[in-house]
């Protein structure tokens, strides 16, 4: 299944709150852009295509798919065991490069992979060990791939740009390491943990990088795990841009200019509460979250897509969401 490059979609009726509900009229809709999932039910990372297709769902079937991954179904993973490297998948983001969309991808069982989606064939791939619990992932401009994994309590950058199973790396100790985001503006590598957030310098070489820390910003309250960009409004003070952070609690923004956090209400106080994954659409600012509902088999996962201002959910019969993302090229 081949990937439409640049993808944007109208999100028809993911303003309605039930998912029989009545969708708006196409013409008052504004454009909008699709949706990554990733889904432990299914083992596979699903772009999801339109609101239209999503409000038609009516089963595993049926789901809206534009492209879909799974490092089960690719032979060239075989030597990093996925069937248990790839347990669990954790992230699911969009970066381009040079004209090419990869997806960047990890798996609670230790697999971390950036593919290729014009050819879904691996750009770089690696197992880093049932026990470190990689839960994001990012691609640096270098090509270099770095990944935070939670139990491991690390941040490593790989040498990508060496090769696909280019095995030595740099390490930044971060307990709970949870999230990780490349600022291109400042040329700085953010990462998230249990209690701070930390901005890494990269130095040394692709072939040999170096990680620094060069600011360490306590958390307002502990449990850190998501680190997105504010897409849609630039930071109020340059260089850089500001950054969502989640905790157990709560949704924050955060300003490195000011090194300053701000408390972000979604309605009442539940809906801000353990979010795995968080994000504004660009253009319209329209956030995505995704977060336990409880209702499945396991206690982080979701069947339920949330939107807020103005606020929505739909829910995918049959899945066990844990991140959704817009399907954006950064």
């Amino acid at each position: 299944m081949t990937v439409v490059r640049g993808l944007r979609v109208a999100l028809v009726g993911l303003l309605t709150l039930a998912l029989g509900g009545p969708a708006p009229a196409a013409a008052a809709s504004p454009p909008g852009w699709a949706v990554v999932v990733v889904d432990q039910a299914s083992r596979r990372v699903l772009v999801l295509q339109s609101a239209e297709e999503l409000m038609a769902y009516q089963g595993p079937d049926r789901l809206p798919v534009v492209w879909s991954w799974s490092a089960d179904r690719d032979a060239r993973l075989a030597d990093l065991a996925p069937a248990r490297s790839w347990s669990n998948p954790s992230e699911a983001k969009s970066r381009v490069r040079q004209g090419r969309r990869f997806l960047l991808t990890t798996a609670s069982g230790g697999l971390a992979a950036v593919v290729d989606t014009a050819t879904g064939e691996p750009y770089w791939a690696t197992d880093t060990g049932g026990a470190a619990n990689p839960h994001s992932v990012e691609l640096l401009p270098d090509g270099n791939v770095a990944v935070a994994a939670s139990t491991g309590g690390w941040v490593r950058l790989y040498p990508a740009s060496q090769g696909p199973r280019s095995g030595t790396w740099a390490t930044y100790p971060l307990g709970g390491a949870h999230g990780v985001h490349w600022d291109a503006a400042t040329r700085l590598l953010w990462a998230v943990g249990d209690d701070v957030l930390t901005a890494l310098r990269v130095g040394g070489t692709a072939a040999a990088p170096v990680l620094t820390a060069v600011r360490t910003t306590p958390l307002p309250e502990p449990g850190g795990h998501d680190l997105a960009p504010v897409r849609a409004t630039p930071a109020p003070s340059a260089p850089g841009g500001r950054f969502w952070v989640s905790t157990a609690a709560h949704l924050w923004r955060y300003d490195p200019a000011t090194d300053r956090f701000d408390q972000v209400r979604l309605g009442d106080e539940e809906a801000g509460r353990d979010l795995k994954s968080v994000g504004d659409e660009p253009g319209t600012g329209r956030l995505l979250t995704a977060a336990p509902d409880h209702a499945g088999p396991c206690d982080w996962c979701t069947s339920v897509l949330t939107l807020h201002r103005p606020d929505g959910t739909r829910t995918l019969r049959g899945t066990h969401l844990y991140k959704a993302r817009w399907w954006t090229g950064r």
